[in-house]
């Protein structure tokens, strides 16, 4: 039977045990950050000239120029026509979903008279430039290209940039036509912590971004960390999760297979099922082991089932539903006969799938919403990626003569009581 951790809320030292499984301290490896301290502080003084001997030395490049690390539109469209015609068709559907769902996402601009005639409201403007960090070498992300991209243009953004490792010049034909395909601006073959620092400081040849999303290793994620406040960042990536809560009746099979669909990301990635049936527990990790033999990656996801995995029986689905907004995971499958039923409970998760026929690997490709969620716990407190994440808002405050009266009397008293004087008298000016 497949090695994976048994949990009952039923017994005495269930809470202990989640804390422990769900444990995601940061670990701060110092070799690392001190290494990306390095790299920033070397782009920022040096731009160009450090980007492209960093590259040169990382990725095993033996560029001239910075030139030569950026990719033309005409590379971007032979990447496009070279892949096999029924997976551009694939890519085409899936980044219609995607647009179409992103088209909903727009944050509105609005304007209202108060009672004294003065108009206030909010203005919604684009960034100016967005930077898309994708993995390269051995990964291949042509949906993260769609998924961080088409949100940024939708929302009206004026350049998307990414930047994209090619280890020994090895270039991703699949990447490179997705990129072609959600219409990116340019795109550099330059990785790591210096990638993240050009795109947050800019250099000579690769402008300084508003935004950098995406996601990398340690050393991308520890650039993002020193570099946020000079940039926006979306978020620290951290490894995969996966909570399912089942009522035992769907086929097992198909859950042990959702349960690797996010295991298979790492050896640190999370996949937990919550049931209130412990024969059916028995019975997934049953079929975990049989079809884990199925896999490609099967030594990777027998040690994340074993080190992240767990099975945890309940007493209820309500129960169910109170482990999972604890555990607050990245994606969650209600695989329940009324999953809207139970989705009243759920306060914490990145994405929601409901019901048996809606698997999580359904939202990592093409059902619409971003696959670019909160992990470790983050969705207790923020966001899937989306178009508001490219949009700002700018408050908005037209006051009439009359109207500024009523308002120069509240402020100056509240501004007396402060103690700032100046701000007192600027607003009795008007009144």
């Amino acid at each position: 039977m497949i090695e994976i951790n048994r949990l009952d809320t039923r017994d005495a030292g269930f809470d202990a045990a989640l804390g422990r499984l769900l444990d995601r301290a940061p670990e701060q490896d110092g070799a690392v950050l001190a290494a990306v301290e390095k790299i920033v502080a070397d782009v920022r003084a040096r731009g160009d000239d450090a980007v492209l001997e960093l590259t040169n030395r990382f990725d095993r490049r033996s560029a001239a120029s910075i030139a030569e690390l950026e990719i033309g539109k005409d590379r971007l469209r032979q990447g496009w026509e070279a892949l096999p015609a029924d997976l551009r068709a694939a890519l085409e559907e899936a980044a219609a979903r995607i647009r179409a769902y992103a088209e909903h996402q727009r944050i509105a601009p609005f304007e209202y008279t108060d009672a004294h005639g003065n108009r206030m409201g909010q203005m919604v403007t684009p960034l100016d430039r967005a930077g898309l960090y994708v993995p390269g070498g051995k990964a291949a992300y042509p949906s993260s290209v769609l998924m961080n991209a088409i949100p940024a243009k939708v929302a009206g953004v004026g350049e998307v940039i990414m930047v994209v490792p090619a280890p020994g010049g090895e270039l991703n034909d699949a990447v490179l036509g997705a990129a072609h395909l959600a219409g990116v601006d340019r795109v550099f073959t330059v990785g790591g912590a210096q990638a993240v620092a050009a795109l947050a400081y800019g250099t000579a040849t690769i402008p300084a971004m508003d935004k950098i999303v995406g996601p990398g290793n340690a050393y991308v994620a520890a650039a993002k960390r020193i570099v946020f406040g000079q940039v926006g960042i979306d978020s620290i990536a951290g490894p995969s999760e996966i909570v399912v809560i089942g009522d035992g009746l769907t086929d097992p099979r198909w859950i042990a297979m959702d349960l690797f669909s996010q295991a298979e990301h790492g050896e640190d990635s999370e996949a937990i099922l919550i049931s209130p049936d412990r024969d059916y527990l028995d019975r997934v990790a049953q079929a975990m082991e049989e079809r884990v033999k199925e896999l490609p990656r099967e030594k990777i996801v027998r040690s994340s089932i074993r080190d992240r995995g767990a099975l945890i029986a309940v007493r209820d689905l309500a129960e169910a539903a109170a482990v999972s907004n604890r555990i607050a995971p990245e994606h969650l499958e209600l695989s329940v006969a009324e999953p809207r039923e139970l989705l009243k409970k759920i306060r914490h998760a990145g994405a929601v799938f409901l019901g048996r026929h809606a698997p999580e690997s359904f939202g990592d490709y093409c059902a619409g919403p971003n696959h670019v969620l909160p992990t470790s716990r983050a969705a207790r407190f923020s966001n899937p990626l989306g178009v508001y994440e490219f949009q700002k808002r700018s408050s908005l405050i037209d006051c009439t003569p009359e109207g500024a009266k009523p308002l120069a009397r509240i402020a100056g008293r509240i501004a007396d009581a402060e103690g700032l004087q100046a701000h007192a008298q600027s607003a009795r000016d008007r009144g």
